[in-house]
């Protein structure tokens, strides 16, 4: 079984797909790790690497195209990233996430140790306004259109485990189905 767990930043989509990778005992792979991996091995913070990322698509077409990679050599995976619904066709169940943007940012400011909450909130726009461009540069794809996706949940409205609860719902359903 292939799942993909996306959403925008601070949405909970890494809490979500670690519970359920460790629920179900699935390896997880995380587009927003890699990233994060690749902003320290050039020593920038996420947002400076976001913006180098704007002006050289070769850092997001590799993350993805990993993504992908490891995903398909894979029957059973949980595939962690803003895009993973659209480039993991084949995955079974495709879920986004949403909060609000003032939760998010609460979300991202505490996760990320930003003192000032208006900082949290610039960075935060500043960091999805770089990922839509990018995203809509290179692919093609409006981050709004959730048409890909199976299923629409609001972290802001239940914790991770209620999420993982709906989410293995769910899940039966599709096992069902075949």
């Amino acid at each position: 079984m292939r799942i993909t767990v996306s959403g925008l930043p601070g949405s909970g989509t890494t809490s979500l797909a670690r519970y359920i990778a460790d629920s179900l005992q699935m390896d997880l792979i995380s587009a927003g790790e890699v990233f994060r991996q690749m902003a320290r091995e050039h020593g920038m913070e996420l947002a400076e690497f976001g913006r180098l990322a704007e002006s050289d698509p070769s850092f997001d077409h590799r993350i993805d195209d990993r993504q992908k990679e490891i995903a398909l050599a894979h029957d059973t995976i949980i595939v962690e990233g803003r895009l993973s619904g659209w480039f993991v066709s084949e995955a079974d169940l495709k879920i986004w996430l949403y909060a609000s943007l003032e939760c998010r940012v609460n979300r991202i400011q505490a996760r990320d140790f930003i003192g000032n909450p208006e900082d949290a909130a610039q960075l935060t726009r500043e960091r999805e306004s770089s990922e839509a461009g990018r995203y809509k540069t290179y692919y093609g794809i409006d981050i709004a259109d959730l048409a890909p996706y199976h299923l629409v949940l609001n972290s802001e409205r239940f914790s991770v485990e209620e999420l993982g609860d709906i989410v293995c719902s769910v899940l039966e359903i599709v096992r069902k189905r075949g």
